[in-house]
């Protein structure tokens, strides 16, 4: 997972960041609420754990301010204060979770992988904003994608293909069909692109041993596995 830790605690800080990443995620920390949404306009992200106490602004408010601006991340706040009025508030305020320090980091990240896992469950079919074929995710509120709880690092054109092959998974769509929808055409280019774009996507959706996701069909187009 990519992970935005906001923490003033700066030994603290370095210690989490450092189990973290040796349980293979890639971890960028902040050490205040401002550089933290400044963080957050800048890159994406799959999941932020954040300090509620912080200088500047407090993590109440980063959340608050996140959820504002349309950030649908799962958040996880983690702090020294355990009180129920406390817990409440954060929550409260747009964090999914509430974990009272110290937190082993493989509990910290158990939790961040049910939050994204419930995300993907309980917005499958819902809200829309999330769309679900298989073991993939696909969120294009956030412009992030995920197989296996594996975030995934797609372009735009990738990323564009993925979701509309997610909200037709099982359905064939034509070549003409993903011109139209993603590149916004409605022409057909004499170039093969959509069957690039459909290799480079492939390339990235598959780890050493899974299986490919996506269907062709010669004579017809593509289709995403439900």
């Amino acid at each position: 997972m990519k992970l935005l830790i906001v923490e003033d605690d700066r030994d603290y800080a370095a210690a989490l960041r450092e189990d973290l990443a040796a349980l293979d995620h890639q971890v960028t920390v902040a050490d205040n609420g401002r550089d933290a949404l400044l963080a957050l306009e800048r890159d994406r992200y799959d999941a932020v754990i954040l300090d509620r106490m912080l200088p500047q602004m407090d993590g109440a408010a980063v959340v608050r301010h996140a959820r504002e601006r349309g950030q649908t991340l799962p958040v996880l706040m983690l702090s020294a204060l355990g009180r129920s009025v406390e817990k409440v508030d954060g929550l409260e305020a747009g964090a999914d979770d509430y974990v009272v320090k110290p937190t082993p980091a493989s509990e910290i990240e158990a939790r961040l992988r049910a939050l994204l896992r419930a995300r993907g469950w309980q917005q499958q079919g819902g809200d829309g904003d999330t769309l679900r074929a298989g073991d993939i995710v696909v969120s294009p509120g956030q412009h992030r994608a995920w197989r296996n709880g594996r975030a995934l690092d797609l372009a735009k054109l990738e990323f564009g293909l993925l979701a509309e092959l997610a909200r037709h998974a099982g359905s064939y769509l034509t070549r003409a069909m993903l011109i139209e929808r993603v590149w916004g055409y409605d022409f057909e280019p004499s170039t093969n692109i959509v069957d690039v774009q459909v290799r480079s996507l492939r390339r990235k959706l598959c780890a050493p041993g899974e299986t490919d996701p996506i269907v062709t069909k010669r004579s017809v187009g593509y289709m995403l596995r439900a």
